[in-house]
């Protein structure tokens, strides 16, 4: 028996698309055991677990431009430019009520990638509960520059991204020996080098995360040359844009949303039969 597990890619609200690729995975009852995600990867694939379809899609278009939630007001007042009450608290408690009795009765493990701020290296910790874990998912999504350090027992965490990007090398020590991957850029995007002092400046407690940050384009690069070369060979299953589409990373243009998530539903139903006989082998 094949033991399925699903990386999935962060990028903000890139990450519509991936929301569109678990719905089509949910009406194809697509079942992994587990799943390691990065950043929206977490806060969007969460939604499959607790088999709530469209739920990722809605409450964003819902919020997107209220302040409450992701703003420069936010970021002024309380140095998350995602509000951490809000979007953590009220909107999954309250507003849209995320199925958290589902999603701890369910099977999948649940992984999300952090970055420990002060050695700069990955660590991947399991959801359990989404209310006792949520502050996993801050860590997990806290965009550098833009978000605060999140504290959980006693280390410093930042943006999974920073270390970890795509975590399929992870998911194969995990055990899992049918992978498959979503994600959010298309086949031809690489990361530019940034400019280093930002990182060394803004993070001068932290040099081990600076230096993390300032190199993350190379992991990021050499991650993505060899996924492309285990799908070649038929040992991962990848579902990526097939198209490149200008969306930011706190986009504020619901009609952008729409569309990358449509993007998603498109290339996962293109893609699905061919899903099917990858688990099947």
């Amino acid at each position: 028996m094949n033991k399925i597990g699903l990386v999935l890619e962060g990028g903000a609200m890139r990450g519509m698309y991936t929301a569109g690729v678990l719905d089509v995975f949910l009406d194809y009852k697509i079942k992994v055991d587990g799943i390691i995600g990065v950043s929206a990867g977490v806060l969007f694939g969460c939604n499959y677990i607790s088999r709530q379809r469209g739920r990722a899609l809605r409450y964003n278009l819902k919020y997107l431009n209220d302040k409450r939630y992701i703003s420069l007001k936010s970021y002024l007042k309380t140095g998350n430019i995602i509000n951490k009450q809000f979007a953590f608290y009220e909107l999954p408690q309250k507003l849209d009520v995320f199925d958290n009795n589902k999603f701890k009765k369910a099977k999948t493990k649940f992984y999300a990638t952090v970055t420990n701020v002060e050695t700069g290296k990955p660590e991947y910790l399991q959801i359990k509960d989404s209310i006792k874990d949520i502050e996993i998912f801050r860590a997990t999504s806290a965009m550098p520059f833009l978000s605060k350090i999140v504290e959980i027992n006693h280390k410093k965490y930042l943006d999974g991204a920073i270390a970890d990007s795509i975590p399929i090398k992870q998911c194969q020590k995990m055990g899992y020996d049918k992978i498959i991957v979503i994600l959010t850029r298309p086949i031809t995007y690489r990361r530019k080098k940034p400019k280093k002092i930002l990182a060394k400046l803004y993070y001068k407690k932290y040099p081990k995360f600076a230096n993390a940050f300032n190199t993350r384009y190379l992991r990021y690069n050499k991650t993505v040359e060899d996924i492309i070369e285990l799908e070649k060979n038929k040992e991962i299953f990848v579902v990526r844009p097939t198209i490149s589409y200008p969306i930011k990373r706190l986009e504020k243009n619901p009609q952008k949303l729409q569309e990358m998530y449509d993007l998603g539903v498109k290339d996962a139903k293109m893609a699905i039969e061919k899903l099917k006989r990858y688990l099947e082998v």
